[in-house]
């Protein structure tokens, strides 16, 4: 009997702290209601199952679990996605919300970044910049990995690596902290907004709904026009104040051990295709 009740009490001790990890990584409050609501499915029908002798009760509730967990492997499909990523690749850290990274990105990565930013939209020089701010991004999870550059960041060296005459240029390009990881990356394209956005911002979106801490600045190569993406949701137009701004906010959040909040965005239009060949 003592051994029942040990296993019994060790059952709900799990099935809580799992219940735990996953409220503290759910930021959006739609998608904590819905998780709410399942795990309360699922209690409840273990709770019919282990206390009450109702078959026909805990077919009808089983069943609605069932169709509750199809219809939520359909919305989070990305999540769920990331997840097993994550679990294959042995990176609890990062599953965690426990980063090992050590090199953060400063006030003097922002000054940089929003430079050579401003100064590529003057010029309409497309570009896609991504900012590591905690998920360790690695090669595995691009398309291509592109090239490693381990170089510290300046705005003439970005410059460069987005000149048209470069072969570099049309890939995007990883920072983490104040150093250029690499350059002439591919990243993973979005699904949402294909009939609105160009290849450039389908792969912001892309990049930054699969890692919650990492952001993406693309500059359009036909209108100049500056945006940021965050969490799978695209700002745009801004002007180089407004995305020093956004950087200097996101980058202060990411000290932090929560993962990167989005700041509420202003405007977000479909503006012109941008392609990548």
């Amino acid at each position: 009997m003592e051994v029942l009740q040990l296993r019994l009490l060790l059952d709900v001790l799990c099935a809580s702290l799992l219940g735990f990890l996953l409220f503290t990584r759910v930021n959006e409050q739609r998608t904590l209601w819905l998780l709410r609501g399942y795990l309360l499915l699922v209690a409840l029908a273990w709770f019919v199952k282990r206390f009450f002798n109702l078959p026909l009760t805990s077919t009808l509730i089983d069943a609605l679990v069932l169709a509750c967990s199809l219809s939520l492997a359909i919305l989070w499909q990305g999540e769920l996605r990331r997840l097993m990523e994550l679990l294959g690749t042995g990176r609890l850290a990062v599953l965690l919300g426990n980063p090992q990274s050590k090199m953060r990105a400063t006030a003097s990565t922002v000054a940089q970044l929003t430079d050579a930013a401003g100064r590529l939209s003057k010029s309409r020089r497309g570009a896609l910049i991504v900012v590591d701010l905690g998920s360790d991004l690695r090669p595995e999870d691009f398309l291509n990995p592109g090239i490693t550059i381990d170089a510290q960041l300046s705005s003439e060296l970005l410059l460069n690596l987005f000149a048209s005459d470069t072969p570099l240029h049309d890939g995007a390009v990883v920072l983490k902290g104040s150093r250029i990881i690499s350059a002439g990356v591919i990243l993973p394209l979005s699904r949402q907004g294909i009939s609105r956005y160009g290849t450039r911002h389908l792969a912001a979106l892309g990049i930054t709904e699969r890692f919650d801490r990492c952001i993406c600045v693309v500059i359009s190569e036909e209108t100049g026009t500056l945006s940021l993406a965050n969490q799978g949701r695209l700002e745009r137009p801004i002007t180089s104040s407004r995305l020093q701004d956004l950087l200097t906010e996101l980058i202060a959040a990411s000290v932090s051990t929560a993962p990167v909040k989005s700041p509420s965005p202003r405007s977000v239009s479909s503006g012109t295709k941008d392609s990548l060949p």
